[in-house]
C-alpha cells in the first residue's frame, strides 16, 4: 500500500501462485474490493498476479473476464519470460521457481550483476538479503553460514561498504515506518517535520518509536524533535 508521503498513491496488489487454486480469483477480487470499501479515498489500484507457468492458472468464471482483461490487473507467467532480459526484478522471480540444481549459479548471477558503484545503494544490502533469504528456504537443510559460503557473500558481509549500505537502508525503512506510525497516531505530518524525521539517525529513529505512544498531537512531535535536535 502506497505511503502518505509517496508520490504515487496507487494501491498494488500483488499475489504469486505456486498452485492450481480453484478458488483464487473469487478470493483475490474479494479481497481487493474490501480494501476499496474500507479505503474510499483511495487514488487507484493495479493488481499483479505471477505464475511460474501458464498450467498452474485455474480457468477463472467469466463474470470475472471484465477485470482480468482490463489494464489494472496484470498477469506474469514467468515460463514466458526471456532469460536474456537484463531485468533484476525479472531474475529474482525467476530465482524463486528455479530448480534446486541451478539455484546457486543463478543467484550468483544476480549478485553479479550489481555494479560495484552501486554497492553503496541501501537498495543493494536489500537485494543481498534478499537473494540469501530465497535460497535459504530452498535448501532448508544448510544453515545460513553455509549458504552466505556457497554465494561468495561472507567477505562482502563483511566489508564497511556493505555495512553502512545495510545501515542507511534501515534508517530509511525506519523512517518511513515512524511516518505512517504517526500520522495514524496525531494526524497528517507537516512537511517540515517530515524533512527533520528524514535527517535523523537511525538511533534517533529508534528513541522516536519508543516515545511515539506517548504522543497526543503533533505538538509533542515538535517538541520531542527540538529537544533531541543536537543529539
Amino acid at each position: 500500500m502506497p505511503t502518505p508521503e509517496a508520490v504515487d498513491q496507487t494501491a498494488w496488489f500483488v499475489e504469486v501462485q505456486f498452485q492450481r487454486d480453484p478458488v483464487f480469483y473469487q478470493r483475490f477480487f474479494s479481497e481487493i474490493y474490501l480494501y476499496l470499501n474500507l479505503h474510499p479515498n483511495t487514488i487507484d489500484w493495479q493488481a499483479v498476479v505471477i505464475y511460474p507457468k501458464r498450467s498452474i492458472e485455474t480457468d477463472y468464471p467469466h463474470v470475472y473476464r471484465a477485470n482480468l482483461n482490463s489494464y489494472q490487473v496484470h498477469r506474469v507467467y514467468l515460463e514466458d519470460l526471456d532469460e536474456s532480459v537484463d531485468s533484476l526484478g525479472v531474475g529474482l522471480m525467476q530465482l524463486i521457481v528455479a530448480d534446486s540444481g541451478d539455484t546457486a549459479t543463478q543467484a550468483q548471477a544476480l549478485l553479479s550483476r550489481v555494479q560495484p558503484q552501486e554497492q553503496t545503494n541501501p537498495r543493494f544490502a536489500a537485494i543481498m538479503e534478499l537473494i540469501e533469504t530465497i535460497v535459504v528456504y530452498k535448501f532448508p537443510q544448510l544453515s545460513r553460514e553455509e549458504i552466505e559460503s556457497m554465494l561468495g557473500l561472507s567477505e562482502l558481509k563483511q566489508t564497511k561498504v556493505y555495512q553502512e549500505a545495510l545501515d542507511e537502508g534501515r534508517q530509511e525503512e525506519g523512517q518511513s515506518l515512524i511516518l505512517r506510525l504517526l500520522t495514524r497516531r496525531i494526524g497528517d505530518v507537516a512537511p517540515e517535520l517530515r524533512s527533520q524525521i528524514r535527517a535523523l539517525s537511525l538511533v534517533q529513529i529508534e528513541a522516536l518509536g519508543e516515545a511515539l505512544p506517548d504522543f497526543k498531537q503533533p505538538a509533542d512531535l515538535v517538541n520531542w524533535l527540538q529537544d533531541h535536535r543536537s543529539e
